[in-house]
């Protein structure tokens, strides 16, 4: 066999703060990628493959406790040896890294198209700037941005999330790498944008016959993109071994067996279709006014238009589509928290038309738990005083009530209670959002809207909110306003399921039916994108 491209031997990556055991997050780690292949390195949340593919670029946090051993070689160099006028050469030039959030990784200062030839000057030297920007065009055109001359000069935020991540492979691939490094590059985005970002990377690494190594915690796409896959756990390497072998065996080591089964969700137990109906929306629609010159005529985008459904009690209903679509804008307005045009009733009850204030106390009737936890949930509070304050602004009981309150929602969430005296960020996404989900339940709502609450997390991790979320649905009889671009998880959660398009709900019904019988062309473009 011939030479590895990138050898890594007994990799340690390891934290030392005074007065605390050291952690060693990666634990001799082997691994071994050829020119030209593609290697899939997966796991779940916390196992060490992110902080793998930063070691090799040598991208460690900058903490003076983090301590890197062990040998990285790239084509026979050794990478930790190298001063680091040679390692700014390597990063860009010889290895580059495409990101998991371009919206982070980009600068939002500098138009795209200076960012892009930027990386090209570092490595290449001064050009003139006619060259350079036809240069900057020519990728652009290479990774499919639609108009690349007038989106070279737009800013970051003004482009959408897929045109980020093609900006940020653009960057990438500048200067021919021999190993591209892409971490988690289709998390964020819906089905269609993630098939053309995983198609266009296939097809870059085949004409530029470039080695890849794809971090992700979607099984689906390693099943698809990569010839051989890596399963880590608890810092470690488990298993290796060509990507067909383990999918059809099932995998050897333990690890990979749980992550091969959180891949196989199962519909949710039937509900009562004639349950009471608790949240009612009548040709519901969001409108945004556009930015127009001085005297032009004033015009609108329609978010969402004439968004009619039926949630029951007991019940989910799934609400899928591309980005751009309308989901988040109607949960929103569900929630009164966008303004918003048509009919809104909760258990019959009309709240359009109603003030903030006389608003205020319905809301604890009506709970969301957002995609990001860590967001969400104030950094400078203990997690106790997170899920207490619905509780202090509602006046629901005293101090020792609410505290009784708060120990039984985390419970309820699987969390000891003792972790109330903790700040959120000691705790792993899943965990995060568990208690996300208790600060919700503490006001003992009716309907949850939750929007796209497992999108950040490995798919062990969102099997458990999944299964715990179910959970809790027969337990109190909740309903669900679920939003997600992932099909899998729609499908494991939802009773019936609306899909959007443009602002309108272009097909509606349950869940089993649309799945396997969709009448739209744009629902079965959906389904075809996602991967199985």
């Amino acid at each position: 066999m011939d030479e590895p491209l990138l050898c890594i031997r007994n990799l340690k990556i390891s934290f030392h703060r005074r007065d605390v055991a050291p952690f060693e997050a990666v634990r001799g780690v082997d691994l071994d990628i050829y020119a030209g292949e593609t290697l899939g390195l997966v796991g779940a949340s916390g196992s060490g493959k992110s902080l793998t593919a930063h070691g090799i670029m040598r991208l460690l946090p900058p903490f003076p406790g983090c301590r890197i051993a062990g040998s990285i070689h790239f084509q026979k160099e050794d990478v930790l040896a190298m001063a680091p006028p040679a390692m700014q050469d390597l990063r860009g030039n010889r290895i580059s890294m495409i990101f998991q959030e371009p919206m982070t990784a980009l600068n939002p200062l500098h138009r795209v198209g200076r960012q892009i030839g930027e990386v090209i000057r570092v490595h290449g030297g001064p050009q003139p700037k006619a060259r350079l920007r036809q240069r900057v065009l020519e990728l652009l055109e290479q990774v499919g941005i639609p108009e690349p001359e007038r989106r070279m000069d737009a800013w970051p935020h003004e482009l959408s999330g897929g045109q980020r991540q093609r900006v940020m492979i653009a960057m990438a691939i500048a200067n021919r790498p021999d190993l591209l490094i892409a971490d988690e590059p289709t998390t964020a985005l819906d089905v269609t944008v993630q098939a053309q970002i995983l198609e266009l990377l296939s097809r870059l690494q085949k004409e530029m016959g470039m080695a890849m190594l794809l971090i992700t915690h979607d099984l689906g796409v390693v099943r698809h993109v990569t010839s051989r896959m890596a399963v880590m756990e608890e810092g470690q390497i488990v298993e290796t071994g060509e990507t067909a072998k383990i999918f059809a065996e099932g995998g050897q080591a333990p690890c990979t067996k749980a992550l091969l089964q959180a891949e196989k969700f199962t519909p949710p137990a039937p509900a009562e279709e004639d349950a009471p109906s608790v949240l009612e929306t009548r040709s519901l629609g969001v409108r945004f006014p556009l930015k127009t010159g001085l005297f032009r005529k004033k015009r609108c985008f329609d978010a969402v238009s004439g968004a009619s459904f039926c949630l029951r009690r007991g019940q989910t209903l799934g609400v899928v589509g591309e980005s751009g679509s309308g989901k988040t804008s109607l949960g929103l307005a569900v929630l009164r928290l966008l303004q918003s045009e048509g009919e809104v009733f909760l258990n019959g009850k009309p709240l359009h038309g109603l003030s903030q204030k006389a608003l205020r106390p319905l809301r604890r009737r009506f709970q969301v738990v957002f995609q990001d936890p860590f967001a969400s949930l104030s950094p400078r509070m203990a997690v106790g005083d997170i899920v207490a304050e619905g509780l202090v602004v509602h006046g629901m009981g005293d101090v020792r009530q609410r505290e009784e309150r708060v120990v039984r929602a985390l419970e309820e969430v699987g969390l000891n209670p003792e972790v109330r005296f903790r700040y959120p960020h000691e705790f792993s996404g899943g965990q995060r959002q568990r208690i996300a989900i208790a600060r919700a339940l503490v006001l003992d709502p009716e309907v949850l809207v939750l929007d796209e609450p497992t999108s950040s997390l490995d798919r062990a991790v969102q099997f458990q909110v999944l299964e715990l979320l179910r959970s809790l649905q027969e337990s109190r009889g909740l309903a669900y306003l679920f939003i997600s671009h992932d099909l899998k998880v729609i499908r494991a959660i939802s009773h019936h399921v609306l899909v959007m398009k443009d602002g309108h709900i272009v097909e509606s019904g349950e869940a089993a039916v649309i799945f396997d019988q969709p009448e739209q062309s744009y629902t079965r473009r959906l389904l075809s994108a996602a991967l199985a």
